[in-house]
């Protein structure tokens, strides 16, 4: 007989799913070793995800409702864009932290070896950061807030590699070691610290002209 799977089982066999392609990669990633960590059977799992790539995409899917979300409050948000930048910098320190498998799968999709999915995965996982930050960049530049000789397009892109370098650094070994390495280990976790220079290297970014940099040669 088919066993109906609960909501929170479900939740629990995407976590599974979720952990196994952030340390694996899709390639590489077991569908068996899965279920069996998932404690359900192959059978049960393919009844609700017909194969390991529909598996992935859902799993992808929960990772982005979640960390989306980090987003949400911003597209509605009246606040100043430095101000709104340095509630994205804490979200991120805090989803970082707290949902380290997410940035991690994240991290091992974007890799070379996942090239076939690139078109869908970019779509799906950038575009809604991109609207959000080109908008709110574009706006700011209009009302005078920020600087005006800007490609909010260009901007938005830089913001977000930032914020996904940060994203890598307290999440995957090797970035987590290259933050040491510039910065030292006590660094690593002192988010305040991070936080406000990282709100002051944004603001320098976002406010100085070129006329402005003291410098800058005529």
């Amino acid at each position: 007989m088919f066993e109906k799977l609960t909501e929170e089982k479900k939740a629990e066999i995407l976590e599974t799913g979720i952990a196994e392609f952030a340390e694996k990669g899709v390639d590489r990633a077991n569908i068996n070793v899965i279920a069996k960590k998932a404690g359900i059977s192959v059978g049960v799992l393919y009844k609700y995800y017909t194969d390991k790539e529909t598996f992935f995409l859902a799993c992808l899917k929960r990772s982005l409702d979640v960390l989306n979300s980090v987003l949400q409050e911003q597209i509605t948000s009246s606040d100043k864009i430095l101000v709104r930048a340095e509630k994205i910098v804490r979200a991120v320190q805090k989803t970082s932290r707290e949902h380290t498998n997410y940035i991690r799968m994240y991290n091992e999709i974007t890799s070379g070896g996942n090239r076939k999915y690139a078109p869908l995965l970019a779509e799906k996982i950038e575009s809604l950061s991109a609207t959000v930050y080109t908008r709110f960049i574009a706006d700011a530049a209009k009302n005078g807030d920020i600087r005006d000789d800007i490609d909010p397009r260009l901007f938005a892109f830089f913001f977000d590699n930032v914020l996904m370098m940060l994203q890598f650094s307290y999440s995957c070994d090797y970035y987590r070691e290259r933050f040491k390495v510039y910065c030292g280990a006590g660094l690593v976790d002192d988010d305040e610290f991070v936080a406000s220079q990282l709100t002051k290297f944004l603001e320098s970014a976002f406010t100085f002209k070129g006329s402005d940099v003291k410098h800058r040669e005529k």
